[in-house]
């Protein structure tokens, strides 16, 4: 039977906490942690050693260089450094130059799984990791808008009465302040979400409103202590699952467009059917024009930024 195997690259307080969701909930059969800070790599690998031990499914931890990542079915990438500016963008260089540091190490030491990028900020690095890997665009993604989405759904979940798991929602776009929600795509149980506004006062949402509380959640998450570990983490492990279980799920992530809505060579967040591939297909809503000049707006921002990475990185 087939060992499923996970790598992850930076285990700092996201990339511990991606690898303890991984390992509670049984998705993996082995970890591989892999840090530049080889005490916390060893001391992280200890506590996740513990932490399973009276789970009822076994799990190995252990640590590695790059190069014990090869036969990982997945590696995720988690490094950089956090900022306190208010902008994920300002994450830029940093993270693009620790990526450049080791990407080309894993491949050339005969990685060929799928790389999970959930590092800031997001679709620009995993820009950056599918043009170093020289991998096809279904192998290489960003967890993107998931976590935004998924709190997108608790937003208007509570501001309508409907129990989160009924709704159809998420946004799009940037894994930042310029993603957009496709409001004409989001229902209730199939019945679109205006229509029922229309008829009912209970589901009239002011849209800006809704929107930016999705948008702005992870801030306030990072107000109090530092950064973000836990909705990331389950949101990695959602991904990690699929792929390992062949789901066909569709979910929003972080993927490289070909045409779609008229962008090529950028990645960002639109609906994906996540299999055991990777990416298998890139899902093109058909926006209202207003919704597609959001979407658009978000894109070039993602590409002014890209023209800030400096040759040093």
């Amino acid at each position: 039977m087939k060992t499923r195997s996970v790598g992850i690259i930076g285990v700092g307080h996201v990339g511990a906490h991606c690898a303890y969701s991984l390992a509670v909930q049984g998705i993996v059969d082995e970890l591989v942690l892999v840090d530049t800070n080889e005490q916390k790599a060893i001391s992280e690998c200890q506590d996740l050693r513990d932490s399973v031990a009276y789970l009822p499914h076994r799990v190995e931890v252990r640590i590695g260089g790059y190069a014990d990542l090869k036969d990982c079915d997945v590696v995720v990438i988690s490094v950089g450094v956090i900022t306190k500016s208010g902008s994920r963008l300002d994450e830029l260089n940093v993270s693009i130059g620790m990526v450049n540091s080791f990407i080309k190490q894993v491949v050339e030491a005969g990685f060929q799984g799928i790389f999970v990028n959930i590092t800031n900020p997001c679709d620009i690095v995993a820009r950056q990791v599918h043009k170093l890997s020289g991998f096809d665009k279904s192998r290489v993604f960003g967890t993107g808008t998931g976590l935004d989405s998924s709190r997108f759904k608790a937003v208007l979940s509570e501001k309508i009465g409907i129990d989160h798991k009924s709704l159809v929602a998420y946004t799009l776009g940037e894994h930042g302040d310029s993603q957009m929600a496709p409001w004409s795509h989001i229902s209730v149980n199939g019945k679109p979400l205006e229509e029922l506004a229309e008829k009912n006062d209970k589901y009239k949402v002011n849209h800006a409103a809704a929107l930016e509380a999705a948008v702005k959640g992870g801030w306030v998450t990072f107000a109090g202590k530092g950064c973000t570990e836990y909705g990331i983490a389950s949101t990695l492990a959602r991904l990690v699952f699929a792929i390992f279980h062949d789901e066909k799920v569709v979910l929003p992530c972080s993927a490289q467009l070909n045409g779609e809505y008229g962008q090529e060579d950028i990645f960002i967040s639109t609906p994906c059917v996540i299999g055991k591939n990777g990416v298998e297909e890139v899902l093109e809503l058909n926006l209202t024009e207003e919704e597609l000049k959001a979407f658009h707006h978000s894109c070039d921002v993602i590409r002014t930024n890209i023209g800030y990475i400096t040759e040093e990185a």
